[in-house]
């Protein structure tokens, strides 16, 4: 009789296992996408995973498959920043399988780009959390969030995910972002690790049955570009990098300087000259792409004669191109504006960055075009805009540039084991490194790289 009810409970938990899940992602796969004509180099999915029993709360994702080795290379969960930006960010403007192209139609045109990251690991873009991009909730009190519900709804999607994709639990899984990924990268982490640690109990102490509704996902690391960590550190590290990068003069980095005391943000009772060092260095970097400091910056509208007068002749090119400006020739990030750091360091709200007369320097009309597409969101499997409203480019996060991550890599007290050299990628110098350990119990690596 044992062995009977043994079989029941089984059944059991595999029929809810099925049903939570919503089983075969083939509902999912994508055939085509508007903007390209050709055949998909691998397999593309997209739709949404409810985290929640009432199917109440749904995160988008978009996963493509490895080109190289599906069944074995890693997979990779992307994240953008913010918070509040939709990971579509990365995967049209920085590594996803697609160069856009805006044409004279204002449809984007899409190319193969051969710099995409699934050209080695099977990547996940997903809209997190819930309001972000294509990601909506029918209860609207779940878009007043934090990064530890954050955290939970990410790890949930996770859980949901892998019993939709079961052959990719056994891959190498690692977590990627940029900007306040900084924040959601380690948290999530974090969650991940004590969610295999309680399956794992659970697991031992249930021998007869396996565990069939949560499934052990295979963590062996995250990596995090120009992270958001600490204000402290990110909004410091704006006057050594505009020295650094000589966007500021020695003369003008030396008095801001001595004015600070080397303190740039959160100074109690600064003085008035400090004060006045810092908007001088703000006021200098403030007509630079601030995401980018050597690719041109876009305006939207057009300057006002009045500004036009106090512009050196130099900025008024910036942005005026022969050549059609979102074909990418090389890969980038737009992960931190360069100059706000200068100022209390905030995340404003999307309407508060509108109103700012400075605005951003980006381009943003593919990806506000593409994905706006009635076209599009219907081969992606998102919902039409009159249910979920219009996906809006939101890029927040204000404060990190690399000497930040760098100091408060540095703050961490690990025991330098290989210095700062050179990182050799293809025959090419790509970056500088140096790789810190901690040896406690185990040996926990931690590298810092600076990509070129």
């Amino acid at each position: 009789m044992g062995w009977l009810v043994e079989f029941v409970v089984t059944l059991i938990l595999l029929s809810l296992s099925f049903a939570i899940t919503d089983s075969d992602p083939q509902s999912d796969l994508i055939t085509k996408l508007p903007g390209f004509n050709n055949s998909f180099p691998s397999k593309h999915y997209a739709g949404y995973v409810a985290i929640d029993k009432e199917g109440s709360k749904n995160l988008w994702y978009y996963f493509v498959e490895s080109e190289k080795n599906a069944s074995e290379d890693p997979v990779v969960l992307w994240l953008n920043g913010g918070p509040g930006c939709s990971s579509m960010d990365g995967f049209i403007y920085e590594h996803g399988p697609f160069n856009f192209e805006l044409t004279k139609t204002n449809v984007p045109r899409l190319h193969l780009n051969r710099y995409s990251w699934s050209k080695v690991s099977n990547i996940i873009y997903l809209d997190s959390p819930v309001g972000v991009g294509y990601s909506y909730s029918k209860d609207k009190s779940d878009y007043t969030t934090n990064d530890i519900k954050t955290a939970f709804d990410s790890h949930a999607f996770l859980i949901e995910w892998f019993k939709k994709f079961p052959e990719f639990q056994s891959n190498p899984f690692f977590i990627s972002g940029e900007s306040y990924a900084g924040i959601y990268v380690p948290m999530l982490a974090s969650e991940i690790v004590k969610g295999n640690k309680n399956e794992k109990r659970k697991n031992k102490r249930n021998k007869t049955t396996t565990n069939v509704t949560k499934p052990i996902i295979n963590l062996k690391g995250y990596l995090v570009g120009n992270g958001v960590t600490d204000p402290m550190f990110d909004c410091h590290a704006l006057v050594p990098f505009a020295h650094g990068m000589a966007l500021i003069s020695n003369e003008l980095f030396e008095e801001t300087e001595a004015a600070c005391r080397e303190k740039y943000y959160d100074v109690p009772n600064a003085s008035a000259e400090c004060l006045e060092k810092i908007q001088k260095v703000t006021d200098t970097v403030s007509l630079l792409n601030e995401y980018n400091i050597i690719e041109p910056c876009y305006h939207k509208t057009s300057i006002s004669s009045f500004d036009i007068g106090s512009l050196p002749p130099s900025f008024l090119k910036l942005g005026k191109t022969e050549r059609p400006l979102p074909v990418r020739k090389r890969m980038f990030g737009r992960a931190w504006p360069l100059d706000v750091a200068a100022r209390p360091c905030i995340v404003p709200s999307w309407s508060q960055l509108l109103a700012d007369s400075n605005g951003f320097c980006i381009d943003d009309r593919v990806a506000t075009t593409w994905l706006n597409d009635p076209a599009v969101r219907k081969a992606v499997h998102a919902k039409e805009e009159s249910e979920i409203g219009r996906w809006v480019f939101g890029d927040h996060d204000m404060c990190v540039p690399y000497t930040g991550s760098e100091a408060w890599t540095n703050s961490m007290g690990y025991k330098v084991v290989d210095e700062w050299r050179p990182w050799i990628s293809n025959g090419q110098v790509a970056g500088v490194q140096d790789i810190p350990f901690q040896n406690t119990n185990r040996m926990r690596h931690w590298t810092f790289i600076v990509v070129f």
